[in-house]
């Protein structure tokens, strides 16, 4: 098989922002995963991108302009100003307001829209974006930590020319805001394998939503219970995802790998280790598919940079080293320093095999209703929202972090938390 062409987008400076000191979210994992990948030596089998950076414009294509020009105007200072579109834009605790918050959706936004333009124009075979994924914001809100819907944007941008996209989403969340922003249309389908039920986060995800008007059976959802493993998450995984394939045939996939699926995430409750989370995204690109990678989830830090560093030597196909080799964030990946530890939790398995062969048998039938040409036909072909010409700015030497434009390189002096208010230092089930 022909080595695939791979665009890997990084924005040194997507890392250095702080949902704040007790925030579950933390940023600075996207540099800890770069960081692995540039030492594992992967960066030499990608072409490197320093991502565009997306402006307001380009993110009401889905959005609200209100919406968008509030996320645009309110700040830590200014925030007592927004009382009342605080509460009308949902956000607050766990969507809080920090520096820079623009500026970081404006960062993981950009690089998914770069991604979309670059499959749309035949650049690469997989575009990778880490710091994209962020499936909860709503076109009105922001929700689940997620401010900006990258997602949806990418995929706007990529239907200008695919007539079928499948968004595929194995964060153990349910992707709703996603699903929500395609619910109507054949044009998109969306894919999610998630945690539900007992009140767990979003609250939505049953099997039963499917989609409606044009969209009815385009909405795939695969309700699980907690503590699924390995086994049983791909006793599921690969028949739906072939059903899916054989009745919807896509000409171009979005991957969510949300890293909260995996064994003794922060706030999850599956049982996947790194390599069974990383099956799914093998099998994936293994359909020769035009494929765009993204995170999403993720909240045990150093689990989550072990799991996108191990997928991101899946997608090359380069075999590395369980032996994690020497980099500036080693010190978190004690005592093991390896790529794969255990993981897993002493969690029940909830799950049956029959019952996950009841959600297998319920979507199969669903997906017998679903037409293999979608009713929208193709147009012509609108201009790419950015210009690759003026933004088309590889690495010019993969060995080397910090060249091209040092200004906007530049590494921030807190790149990583080191208070004492720092999670990740804390004792117990994080130490893994």
């Amino acid at each position: 098989m022909a080595s695939k062409r791979i665009a890997y987008f990084y924005d040194p400076d997507v890392g250095n922002f702080h949902y704040g000191p007790l925030h579950p979210m933390k940023p600075q994992r996207l540099s800890i995963t770069h960081s692995l990948v540039f030492h594992y030596g992967l960066h030499k089998k990608m072409q490197v991108y320093h991502p565009y950076r997306a402006s307001a414009h380009d993110m009401c294509r889905f959005h609200s302009d209100e919406y968008i020009d509030f996320l645009q105007r309110v700040t830590p200072q200014n925030i007592q100003n927004y009382t009342k579109l605080l509460s009308l834009f949902n956000v607050g605790d766990d969507c809080p307001v920090f520096d820079g918050l623009f500026d970081f959706c404006s960062m993981y936004t950009g690089a998914s829209l770069e991604s979309a333009v670059k499959l749309n124009n035949d650049h690469c075979d997989i575009a990778i974006n880490w710091s994209g994924g962020l499936h909860h914001a709503k076109k009105f809100e922001a929700s689940g930590f997620c401010y900006v819907n990258d997602i949806v944007i990418a995929i706007l941008e990529l239907l200008k020319y695919h007539s079928r996209v499948l968004y595929v989403d194995i964060d153990i969340h349910h992707g709703d805001g996603v699903q929500e922003a395609f619910y109507l249309t054949d044009r998109v389908m969306t894919l999610s394998f998630h945690k539900y039920g007992n009140y767990f986060f979003p609250g939505t995800g049953d099997m039963y939503e499917m989609g409606a008007e044009s969209g009815k059976y385009y909405s795939v959802n695969v309700p699980l219970r907690e503590g699924i493993d390995d086994e049983m998450y791909m006793h599921v995984f690969k028949p739906v995802m072939q059903s899916v394939l054989d009745f919807y045939r896509p000409n171009c996939i979005v991957l969510q790998c949300g890293a909260d699926s995996l064994g003794c995430d922060r706030l999850g409750c599956f049982n996947l280790s790194i390599k069974g989370h990383g099956d799914c995204v093998k099998f994936v690109k293994d359909l020769g598919i035009p494929l765009l990678v993204l995170g999403g989830g993720g909240y045990t830090v150093r689990n989550v940079a072990r799991c996108w560093c191990y997928e991101t030597s899946v997608l090359t196909a380069e075999e590395i080293s369980n032996e994690l080799p020497y980099n500036e964030y080693l010190a978190y990946f004690a005592p093991d320093f390896s790529l794969n530890p255990e993981i897993s939790t002493k969690q029940e398995n909830l799950n049956t095999k029959q019952y996950l062969d009841s959600i297998k048998q319920f979507i199969h039938e669903n997906l017998r209703h679903v037409a293999h040409a979608p009713s929208v036909e193709m147009q012509d072909i609108p201009p790419d929202l950015i210009n690759l010409e003026t933004i088309d700015h590889p690495e010019t030497d993969p060995d080397v972090r910090n060249n091209g434009d040092e200004e906007r390189r530049a590494e921030h002096a807190n790149e990583y938390y080191d208070g004492e208010t720092d999670q990740d230092k804390e004792d117990g089930f994080l130490d893994v």
